[in-house]
């Protein structure tokens, strides 16, 4: 049982209009109210209300701070404890002051990073797919990412998860009455029926597992590269699809001498692009650097935006790029549409689809619906939209279905080699201890320490 209480500021360091302090365990309101001075008793306050008044130091009465404090009471609470949080001015030091005082009698301690929602976990409020998708949130770089994340953090894999496992324990419960009274004729206790629970649930897993790949991209976005060769516009779009002004363009070759990193959203996708330094054979050797740093983002990336020059007929260096690019997730970008057209397209065509290939004039920015209509249907199909927001985007939860799948599948290959009932009871009471780790009902502590570390302090 957690006896401590904890405090952190939940908001992010910086100037603002307030800042807020989250205090949660069972001292967290009289703790609070030795510091608090107000009209209202808050040791006496009902839940989910929000008073007016100062923070005062007991031992010098000087006032530290005009705030307003919202009492939550356990179990109606994020952590599910007794919570209180104080909502200072915003800026730095105001903040600080309140934290430091409240802390300094030593009745409160700082909370770690995620502790917050870890006690929410503990305190079973939330299960760890839903404490996972907290951190999602955060991190979301898409309006899409975020609202599956938000279908995530309200319980909607979870559901599918232990619905998994309420079937996978019936049959357990049917194995072990027909291991404990082998002379009762069960009719369900058939290895056909073994066969077929294992089955259904292998092809809801499938189901879960199909939506993997996207939902990956969702969380953490396309590692897209910016390449070609000097000069033929990597940085203007790049400037173009963040719209700022983020890489240096001028008409001389190799301005761009590093990987230059940005996060945008390109029609509900989000991408994580890499304008690198025009890849050529050079002398120079802070650009050299560039170029060998270029290659090796080139092979880090899911896709790769291959920029050529249209108002020009193709190059060595272009040729060498598309050879290199053989085989691997491209769209050819040509660029410069909105000058004489002097590159023969049908050469570029015959090494990549037509349909991978978008004519375009960063300068006039045309073309970029065309580019985000090829990266939807390079990555997903053709359509983003689902009604189904249940998508299986983290990495853990992606090893431990397979690892269930597998789990299952033994099981029925068991049962077809005619291997003993209470054998194959072990591969299906596997999988569904695999599928409780997901949600955290079978999971060693040093992994919910290492997963809720991941998160911010306050959180």
């Amino acid at each position: 049982m957690i006896q401590d209480t904890i405090a952190a500021i939940s908001t992010a360091v910086g100037e603002g209009g307030i800042a807020v302090i989250r205090v949660s365990g069972p001292d967290a309101v009289d703790a609070c109210a030795r510091y608090f001075r107000s009209k209202s008793n808050i040791a006496e306050a009902d839940s989910h209300t929000v008073h007016y008044g100062h923070i005062v130091d007991p031992r010098s009465g000087e006032t530290v701070e005009e705030i307003l404090l919202t009492v939550m009471r356990g179990p109606r609470s994020f952590t599910a404890e007794d919570v209180v949080e104080l909502s200072t001015h915003g800026g730095v030091v105001a903040v600080k002051r309140v934290l430091e005082l409240l802390l300094r009698a030593g009745e409160i301690r700082l909370a770690e990073p995620g502790e917050f929602t870890k006690r929410a976990f503990l305190n079973g409020r939330i299960d760890l797919t839903q404490a996972e998708a907290v951190i999602d949130l955060i991190r979301s770089k898409s309006d899409r990412a975020f609202s599956v994340a938000l279908k995530q953090s309200e319980g909607t894999l979870s559901k599918k998860v232990k619905a998994l496992r309420h079937g996978l324990i019936e049959l357990l419960a049917h194995i072990e009455v027909n291991i404990d009274y082998p002379e009762h004729d069960v009719e369900s206790m058939t290895n056909a029926y073994i066969r077929e629970r294992c089955g259904g649930a292998c092809a809801e897993i499938d189901r879960l597992l199909k939506t993997a790949a996207e939902g990956k991209i969702l969380r953490e976005g396309i590692v897209t590269a910016i390449v070609g060769r000097p000069n033929v516009g990597k940085s203007s779009l790049l400037n173009a699809l963040v719209q700022e002004n983020k890489a240096i363009v001028t008409d001389i070759p190799g301005t761009t001498r590093d990987v230059i990193e940005e996060y945008m959203t390109l029609g509900g996708i989000p991408l994580r692009l890499l304008d690198t330094a025009g890849i050529r054979e050079t002398a120079d050797v802070v650009e050299r650097i560039g170029v060998e740093r270029s290659r090796t983002a080139l092979e880090e990336a899911d896709l790769i935006l291959l920029v050529l020059n249209a108002s020009e007929p193709l190059q060595p260096g272009d040729r060498e790029l598309m050879e290199q690019l053989s085989g691997r997730p491209v769209v050819v970008l040509l660029n410069k549409t909105d000058l004489p057209a002097k590159l023969d397209a049908s050469e570029v065509e015959t090494r990549f689809p037509a349909d991978a290939v978008v004519r375009m004039s960063v300068l006039n920015e045309q073309g970029l619906d065309e580019l985000e209509g090829v990266i939807k249907r390079m990555f997903f199909g053709g359509e983003l939209e689902s009604a189904d927001l249940t998508y299986v985007s983290n990495v853990r939860h992606i090893a431990l279905l397979n690892q269930a799948r597998q789990s299952l599948v033994d099981a029925i290959e068991a049962t077809e080699s005619g291997i003993p009932i209470d054998i194959v009871q072990i591969d299906v009471r596997t999988a569904w201890e695999q599928l409780g780790e997901m949600i955290g009902d079978s999971v060693a502590e040093s992994l919910i320490d290492q997963i809720f570390s991941q998160f911010c302090l306050g959180k």
